[in-house]
Order: structure tokens, then C-alpha cells, then sequence
């Protein structure tokens, strides 16, 4: 039986050193020999799958690699709330496909409508077929539309999720400034799981900061349906330090949880009968993975994927892999680092099981940086590994309490350091 491990910070980095070190014996993995026909088809382009399309191609150059993703322009969901509130651009989170191309990675702009197991291949939006020897689906999440009543695609459009960064984030952040100087912007937060547990939180902090800096009579606050959240206490005391006059929020057990959106009136209505009336109003709805693992076959009743975690293929269909938000890890988080951890892996599983071989142990960590004020971070952090066919966490914690204005700082350039360095190890990002 498994028993977590509760470190100091420096214990934690230390052992995740550790891991890490497993990591780059990863990336120095020998390329083993496999048919030099060998095709690896990789579905979605973001954390996990770009990674997997780079590190399969690093451990063995001899295998074809094409990457499937509809867009030419990449923004990721870490650091889109720096963009609400107003320090990052939407430049400042986008990333091109050239790297990867000049990698010698195929890379496709275009949709999957269908893939076949059984003949192992998938269908392109455009009719095209192609076909593989391993598949890899990165997903990430989709929204269960009208699971909250009054909340579909169309409403997205008055009630923006931005909840997948991009065109979304941009109308957010339109709505922001638009809104009263004295108004309520109001936040709608769903059940677990979804993407990101701290990403709600964080947006709160970024749009209270632009709020205290523009809007200062403005008001925010938060529907929960959860009671507690990752880092909550450290978010509180962040909130009561600077946005005690902004931020109200309702958890689930003071009538947090909505039940019904009218997102003509931008009004949200809760389970306890209340009825909120937004200037702006930012629903995240409940979550599934990506409509494409649920039509490869690769999901449950759960909506999410289930996998292997010492390899991360699917235990429904033999030969595709899934990685990222869109499967069931727990306890490891759905964040970007996890699936650039969880796709390394995965890429030398699949190098391993084409050349016949067994996949070595796999070790996993995460942090997720969240920041309260611009220079004030805090975190999370855990180091994971598989144990009898379990995803386990032997160690890991968060920011100490009451850490000075030195600490706080350096968690934030901490979390600024991390972006840039997983953006170039992905994407060959390079930042001025």
C-alpha cells in the first residue's frame, strides 16, 4: 500500500530533481530499433500532444510522426487570466507549429471526424485517410453543453467561458473593460473535475486586479459548486490582502451551485433559489473529454478516458494512448504540466512497444503556478508514479502560509520561468 509523503520545498525539488533526472534519461532514451515504416498519428497539438509528437520523434528519428491539429496558432489556457488582467498579451501566449516541422514532424491543420481501430485509421475532415501503427489523442476537454440549463454554444457567446483560450479569452477581456465602472462581474465555477483546478481562482485574482486598478467600485463574485478548492487557503489570504473590497465568494454549501443560466439577461440562478444578476457573466461549464476520444471508443461512462498509468494507453482500446485532460489520473491534476509529463512517457512507451520491448517504470510531477497579484505566486506541487495499476502520489505540497513579499515574488517569476522554459521544450518557444 502506497503512503504520501509530506516534504519540505526543499525536499520536494530536490526529489522532483530526482524525477526530472528520470525525465532526461527519457530524453536521452537510445532509438530503438523499430520498422522503419512505423507511423505515429498524434491527435490534438497542445501540451501533451505536441510534446508526445517531439519526444517520439527525439527517441527514434526513424519513426514517421504526424501531428493532427486544427489550428496554426496554439494559445494556451496557462496564462490566458494574465491576459484578462492585463499583463500579457494575446501574442504573448501563442505558439506556431514551425518547430515541430522543422523537427521533421508532419504536421496537419485539420480536424478527425473519424477513427477506426480496427483498421487503424483516421478520418481528416477532409476526407483524407490515414493510417497508423500507435495513436495518440490529446484532446483536452470539450463542455457538456446544457448540462446547466441555458448554457450551450450560443450562449457562450453573451456568457463566454474562455475556458479553451483564444477567441474567447479576447471577448472576456472585451466584456471586462466594457462593464460599469460600479458592476458585477460574476464567475460561474462547476463540479470536479474540470481543467485546471486552480485556474478559477487565479482568473478571480487576474480580473480583481484589473478591477482594483480600473474599476475600483466594481464588485466580483464567485458561484461555486465545490465547497473547497486547491490552494484555497492561500488564495484567501492573497484575496484578503489585496481584494477584500472586490471578491465575494459563494462555496457550494452557502447556495454557490447554478442550476440555470439566461444568458440574454446575463443572470445566473442557484440551487437555493437566488437569482444573480451579472454586467458580465463568466460561465465555465461542466466538462468530458474531447469529443473525438468518445468516438475512438476510448472513454466511459465517466465521459474521461481511462488509461494505464504506466504508460498511458487506453485500457478500453489497445494501441491508442491518451494523454492530458481528457483522461482519469487522479490524483494527478488536468494542467499543462501534467500532460507534458504524462506525453514523455507515453512517447517512450510507444517507442518501447513498437520495437517489442517492455515500458520502463514511469515516475510523473507536476507544479501549478498561480498568481494573485503580479508579483505575488503561489503553488502547487506533486510527484507521482504508477503502483498496482494505480496512479499514486508519493509526495508533494503547497506554498508555506504567511511567506514574506520576497517568497511571493519569487513564486511568481518561479511560475514565469516554468512557462517559458515548457513553452520552448514544446514548441521551441523563445521569449525575449
Amino acid at each position: 500500500m502506497s503512503k504520501k509523503v509530506n516534504l519540505s520545498r526543499r525536499q520536494w525539488l530536490s526529489q522532483v530533481a530526482q524525477f526530472s533526472a528520470a525525465g532526461a534519461a527519457i530524453s536521452a532514451f537510445p532509438a530503438i530499433a523499430a520498422n522503419a515504416s512505423a507511423h505515429v498519428v498524434i491527435v490534438g497539438g497542445g501540451f501533451g500532444g505536441a510534446t508526445a509528437a517531439r519526444y517520439v520523434k527525439r527517441f527514434n528519428p526513424s519513426i514517421k510522426v504526424t501531428l493532427i491539429e486544427p489550428s496554426k496558432t496554439f494559445y494556451t489556457c496557462p496564462f490566458s487570466n494574465l491576459v484578462l488582467g492585463g499583463l500579457r498579451s494575446m501574442e504573448q501566449i501563442a505558439h506556431s507549429y514551425d518547430h515541430l516541422k522543422a523537427f521533421g514532424i508532419d504536421v496537419i491543420h485539420d480536424y478527425v471526424t473519424v477513427i477506426d481501430a480496427d483498421k487503424k485509421t483516421v478520418r481528416l475532415q477532409s476526407d483524407n485517410d490515414i493510417s497508423y501503427d500507435r495513436l495518440l489523442l490529446s484532446p483536452g476537454i470539450d463542455f457538456r453543453w446544457n448540462a446547466l440549463e441555458g448554457y450551450d454554444e450560443a450562449a457562450a457567446e453573451r456568457a463566454p467561458h474562455a475556458w479553451k483560450a483564444g477567441a474567447q479569452t479576447v471577448l472576456l477581456k472585451k466584456q471586462l473593460e466594457a462593464m460599469p465602472d460600479d458592476g458585477n462581474f460574476v464567475m460561474v465555477v462547476p463540479e470536479a473535475p474540470f481543467r485546471c483546478p486552480p485556474g478559477p481562482y487565479e482568473r478571480a485574482s487576474m480580473v480583481a486586479h484589473y478591477l482594483k486598478h480600473h474599476k475600483p467600485k466594481a464588485k466580483l463574485i464567485i458561484l461555486d459548486a465545490q465547497e473547497n478548492f486547491s490552494k484555497q487557503a492561500l488564495f484567501e489570504q492573497g484575496w484578503n490582502k489585496f481584494y477584500a473590497d472586490i471578491i465575494e465568494r459563494i462555496p457550494l454549501s452557502l447556495g454557490g451551485k447554478v442550476t440555470r443560466i439566461d444568458a440574454k439577461a446575463l443572470v445566473a440562478e442557484t440551487e437555493f433559489g437566488d437569482v444573480i444578476k451579472a454586467d458580465v457573466l463568466n460561465v465555465i461549464p461542466p466538462q468530458q473529454a474531447g469529443l473525438i476520444a468518445q468516438q475512438a471508443g476510448v472513454t466511459n461512462e465517466s465521459l474521461w478516458a481511462p488509461i494505464n498509468p504506466n504508460t498511458f494507453e487506453s485500457t478500453l482500446i489497445p494501441g491508442i494512448y491518451v494523454v492530458g485532460d481528457a483522461t482519469i489520473a487522479a490524483p494527478m491534476p488536468k494542467s499543462g504540466f501534467s500532460a507534458n509529463t504524462q506525453a514523455k512517457v507515453a512517447a517512450a512507451a510507444i517507442v518501447a512497444d513498437l520495437a517489442g520491448k517492455e515500458a520502463t517504470p514511469a515516475h510523473y510531477a507536476n507544479t501549478c503556478y498561480s498568481l494573485i497579484a503580479p508579483d505575488y505566486g503561489i503553488s502547487v506541487a506533486g510527484a507521482y508514479t504508477a503502483l498496482d495499476g494505480k496512479m499514486v502520489e508519493r509526495s508533494g505540497g503547497v506554498s508555506p502560509m504567511d511567506g514574506d513579499a520576497d517568497f511571493r515574488k519569487r513564486e511568481a517569476d518561479y511560475g514565469a520561468n516554468w512557462y517559458e522554459a515548457i513553452c520552448y521544450d514544446i514548441w521551441g518557444t523563445k521569449f525575449a
